[in-house]
């Protein structure tokens, strides 16, 4: 079987199309993305299954209907890579919808309803959706949910501290980053460890818990701002914070909404960028940009510990993600502060660019792996499609 599988963002939308042949694995074939969508500097590149560039261009793409067009196009002229099925990230699926589903009429309504927790992402997820099926009329399509992971955390780390009334009305922590935690815990495979924390740090940002293959608790909460310090997401707040901004500064919901996932984290603090490379560009002759890098180290570390006491102990560290993958830095500025869980980080495999990084006496082992989202995705979709593993 193959399936497409379609990651869209608020400006970007990768996609790339698997090969899934049940216990036989899956294989990527085509890969790509498209950048900057709206603006003047659009880009479309895809490669081959051996990284090899069949398209690397600049053009007019106001939305992801027009990059939704482009892989049609691309994969009519290869008749040998017509996709099957099609399968979506889907950041939020809300209190109705906590497990990968086939999308039907009940499907979007509920998408639909939920769309409010992630306005960031759901109302780009259900155009896709609708953009994909007029390209590709009739084929299935799957919602592969970025909360499905998280969905049997237990009580103790998934209620929030509201009455009653609220909380039935679907106010709950959720959980994020789902299929990149998946993807983790099947490329670790038979040596997956009872008591795995994995970091995944990017423009959004989280840790979860992972005891025996499941999550038991994860730094956001209902929406996708929660948590860490992000790119330009602001993370945990004092509600104070908000009630003062509210009463005193007389913002209202779309200002504060504004504010907490544009104009914040790494952006708020620094008043540069809400990329760590710009940071790193500017902190020797910035302080504002060092103290925004710092902060974040801090905070992804102070969580790390946090969800070490939530596992009674931890094993394994992972790092996935943009920066996770990408910033040893980072990866540096976290770990030296994890010396109490056990971490004895080896910089030489870290700067060779080892899957470890920590030396083979560190009781606690930390790798860095690569986050396939979109291998996730194809595997979820071709199983709920029919195909037997």
């Amino acid at each position: 079987m193959h399936v497409l599988a379609l990651n869209v963002g608020s400006s970007s939308l990768k996609f790339g199309l698997y090969r899934c042949a049940g216990a036989a694995g899956s294989a990527c074939l085509l890969s790509g993305e498209a950048q900057g969508l709206g603006g003047p500097d659009a880009s479309f590149q895809a490669a081959d299954a051996h990284g090899a560039t069949l398209v690397h261009d600049t053009c007019a793409m106001s939305n992801a209907g027009d990059v939704i067009g482009r892989i049609s196009q691309l994969l009519t002229e290869r008749p040998t890579l017509k996709p099957d099925a099609i399968g979506h990230r889907v950041v939020h699926g809300g209190p109705r919808l906590r497990e990968h589903c086939l999308i039907d009429a009940r499907v979007t309504t509920a998408l639909e309803t939920a769309a409010t927790f992630a306005r960031l992402h759901t109302p780009a997820a259900l155009a896709v959706i609708r953009w994909a099926g007029q390209h590709f009329p009739g084929l299935p399509q799957v919602a592969c949910l970025d909360t499905c992971f998280h969905a049997n955390m237990p009580p103790v780390a998934s209620t929030l501290p509201l009455p009653r009334e609220w909380r039935a009305a679907g106010l709950q922590r959720y959980g994020f980053h789902g299929l990149s935690c998946e993807s983790i815990v099947h490329q670790l495979g038979q040596q997956l460890p009872e008591r795995l924390l994995i970091a995944h740090l990017g423009n959004g940002a989280s840790i979860t818990a992972v005891r025996q293959g499941i999550s038991i608790d994860t730094s956001m909460g209902l929406t996708p701002t929660g948590g860490l310090i992000m790119g330009t997401r602001s993370g945990d707040l004092d509600p104070g914070v908000l009630v003062h901004l509210m009463r005193e500064m007389k913002l209202g919901a779309d200002a504060i909404e504004n504010l907490v996932d544009h104009r914040s984290g790494l952006l708020g603090l620094s008043g540069i960028s809400g990329d760590m490379r710009a940071l790193r560009a500017a902190a020797a002759t910035n302080k504002e940009a060092r103290l925004a890098i710092e902060m974040f180290c801090y905070r992804v570390a102070k969580e790390l510990g946090a969800m070490s006491v939530a596992l009674g102990g931890v094993e394994q560290i992972v790092f996935t993600g943009g920066i996770g993958e990408h910033d040893a830095q980072v990866r540096a500025g976290v770990c030296e502060r994890l010396s109490s869980l056990g971490v004895v980080l080896d910089l030489a495999r870290m700067q060779q660019g080892h899957r470890q990084i920590t030396s083979d006496t560190s009781p606690c082992v930390v790798q860095v792996l690569p986050s396939l989202e979109d291998e996730q995705i194809a595997r979820h979709t071709a199983a709920l499609c029919g195909l037997k593993a």
